[in-house]
């Protein structure tokens, strides 16, 4: 360990982070897995729409943000959760804001889509 109480960093360490939070967001967080299924249909779906595949790549990639979002509010709800089981007023309000987090992200992803076929269409 370094002054900073951090430990020292490793590409491979942290990759390895990462890959267990995949793991316990798709084993645990039913919306997120939902939200994956619904992303591999509508890539599936794009292949066959006729627009550019520039336009296809905007959209299907647009699509994941909504789990960076839903990923961000069940890390909100875990460490929520960590300090209480019990009902706080301020529990509720973090585990809301996380929630309209990923509200506001489904708006901006149909934003993206709204744009990018109407520009689409009148091109």
């Amino acid at each position: 360990m370094n002054s900073t109480n951090k430990p020292k960093f490793s590409l491979f360490k942290n990759v390895m982070y990462a890959l267990n939070g995949a793991r316990w967001v798709l084993k645990s967080e039913t919306s997120f897995k939902t939200q994956l299924l619904v992303i591999v249909i509508i890539g599936v779906a794009l292949y066959f729409v006729n627009i550019s595949f520039l336009t296809k790549l905007i959209l299907f990639f647009s699509t994941w943000l909504i789990l960076v979002a839903e990923a961000f509010n069940s890390a909100i709800e875990r460490v929520v959760d960590l300090v209480t089981k019990d009902y706080h007023q301020l529990a509720k309000e973090a585990k809301d804001i996380g929630s309209f987090a990923v509200l506001l992200t489904f708006i901006f992803i149909a934003s993206i889509w709204g744009v990018t076929i109407y520009i689409e269409i009148n091109s």
